[in-house]
């Protein structure tokens, strides 16, 4: 039987349905839990945190999110082992709430997904984001082949990551870099960085491997309608390119 995947809701949250919806055409039992609901959290077995303006980014985005009492039990659940993935706005919760990296307390952030540079403004830009670890450092990338591309829109203002220098030496040291940026043949360089990034760092994983926060979207770009020009197959509903993320995250909750 698969097992129960909660879908975040905070007041703010946006781009919910259509991760309800690739989490279920990838095979994943998710259900959408509002902000409202949070005491059943706990009867989840993974969470996803889509993205949005939680609360309206006031203070900064994903800080007073973080400090939601949903995040209670996505904190418990991770600290026990549970899949917790973080998408844009779900990312910057993770880093607000201390999940991720993980290098520190917990909801005592050591980093952040901050202001874009050179300009801080919003970005909007299709990327791809490659996978900068062994798949299997991260439970949720498992799936995934060695340096996978996955398709994905950047769309966020506050979408660069940002440490002390001895602290990003610390993401670097402990694997904690999962995606970065990259061209779409693959290549790396500060030309595929969309928003000044540190490490050209599209993505972070905690030191368990059960934590994800990336700041891409590849709900946006994970059906055939969404790339027609390059589809995989006839059927335009059919999920292809960033729904490889999420086949690998039902299949690492399903195991």
């Amino acid at each position: 039987m698969s097992r129960r995947i909660a879908v975040l809701a905070f007041p703010g949250t946006n781009s919910e349905d259509e991760t309800v919806r690739i989490l279920r055409d990838c095979g994943g039992d998710a259900e959408l839990v509002w902000w409202s609901q949070a005491e059943q959290l706990a009867q989840y077995d993974a969470y996803v945190l889509s993205g949005g303006f939680a609360h309206e980014d006031r203070v900064r985005a994903g800080a007073i999110a973080a400090l939601d009492p949903m995040m209670d039990a996505v904190i418990d659940g991770a600290c026990a082992g549970k899949l917790v993935l973080g998408i844009c706005n779900g990312a910057q919760i993770l880093l607000e709430a201390g999940l991720v990296p993980g290098t520190g307390a917990v909801r005592q952030p050591t980093a952040a997904f901050t202001k874009n540079l050179p300009a801080p403004h919003f970005v909007c830009r299709h990327v791809r984001m490659r996978l900068a670890i062994d798949p299997a450092r991260c439970v949720i990338t498992a799936g995934l082949e060695p340096g996978a591309l996955i398709p994905a829109w950047a769309a966020h203002t506050e979408g660069r990551l940002a440490a002390p220098r001895e602290h990003l030496d610390e993401i670097v040291a402990g694997g904690h870099v999962a995606f970065v940026y990259a061209h779409p043949d693959g290549r790396v360089d500060d030309g595929a960085v969309p928003n000044g990034s540190a490490l050209g760092c599209a993505g972070l994983v905690n030191r368990a491997g059960n934590v994800l926060a990336i700041m891409p979207h590849p709900e946006r770009d994970a059906w055939n309608f969404n790339h027609l020009a390059r589809s995989e197959g006839d059927d335009v509903l059919a999920p292809s390119g960033g729904a490889l993320l999420f086949r690998s995250f039902v299949d690492a909750v399903n195991v």
